[in-house]
């Protein structure tokens, strides 16, 4: 999972009440860390799941109190300790990106969500876990945000995956819509592309939307945040109707004039 597919999640932005943005800053750099182990250089597949297994290690050490042996690891620690922070989460987390060492491929959207499940839905249950509101009804929510945004990023960086030689749309609606492997590796967004990307868009859009209500039970500064994640993603998603889902030509990205029209609708809805 490159790294790009973090940037629609939150990271201790201004928005955020100062006494969280150091452990969601800790959050954030353990994911990055373990995402680079995963995806970048040249590093052979078993020296990165042996750093990823490191990583497991560092947490087995958390959890029997004992003091982990890397900084990043002791400062994790630290907020762990200080907010009750499951490590189940940061497990799922180290899970996904070994799965991205040894699989490149996804067949059905039962297994896109499974993989999104341990990928990014983790990250949202941290951050109620540090707000101190894990509801079951708010879990949910936000594993329907969290999944949402995996979506829409798998469906910004199609080209980019293709070319680490990983796909995360399901095999089983390209074949729906007869697109074959090749047309990816083409770069063309010609004959049913658009459909397939249309179809995509639209599912993503309505797990989005179906987490939403989530901003508005967030009491605050934590609420507006989540507003302003969720309209993040539904920009992202207008911007790849507006290219008629030709992600090859040019990938949608969030640019400075789009933050006055979020921030708006982030209040008002």
């Amino acid at each position: 999972m490159a790294v790009s597919h973090y940037e629609n999640f939150p990271v201790a932005s201004l928005v955020m009440p100062r006494r969280f943005r150091a452990p969601v800053s800790a959050v954030y750099w353990f994911a990055r860390e373990a995402d680079d182990i995963a995806d970048e250089g040249d590093a052979p597949p078993e020296a990165r799941l042996e750093g990823l297994a490191a990583r497991s290690r560092e947490l087995d050490r958390i959890a029997h109190g004992e003091p982990p042996q890397t900084p990043l690891f002791r400062t994790l620690a630290e907020h762990v300790r200080t907010f009750r922070l499951p490590l189940q989460p940061f497990r799922d987390l180290l899970d996904a990106f070994a799965q991205d060492v040894t699989r490149t491929r996804y067949r059905t959207f039962t297994d896109v969500l499974d993989y999104c499940r341990r990928s990014a839905d983790p990250v949202g249950r941290l951050m109620l876990h540090l707000y101190g509101d894990p509801t079951p009804d708010n879990l949910a929510c936000s594993d329907r945000i969290c999944t949402s945004l995996q979506l829409i990023n798998f469906l910004q960086d199609v080209d980019n995956d293709y070319a680490r030689g990983r796909i995360y749309l399901p095999l089983e609606d390209l074949d729906r819509y007869g697109i074959p492997e090749t047309q990816i590796a083409d770069r063309s967004a010609g004959g049913a592309w658009w459909d397939f990307m249309r179809f995509q868009i639209d599912r993503a859009r309505t797990m989005l939307r179906d987490g939403s209500p989530l901003g508005r039970r967030l009491r605050g500064r934590l609420g507006l945040e989540l507003r302003l994640i969720v309209q993040g993603g539904d920009r992202i998603l207008d911007k790849l109707v507006a290219v008629r889902g030709d992600v090859f030509a040019r990938r949608p990205v969030l640019r400075a004039p789009d933050w006055p029209l979020m921030f708006f609708r982030a209040l008002v809805r």
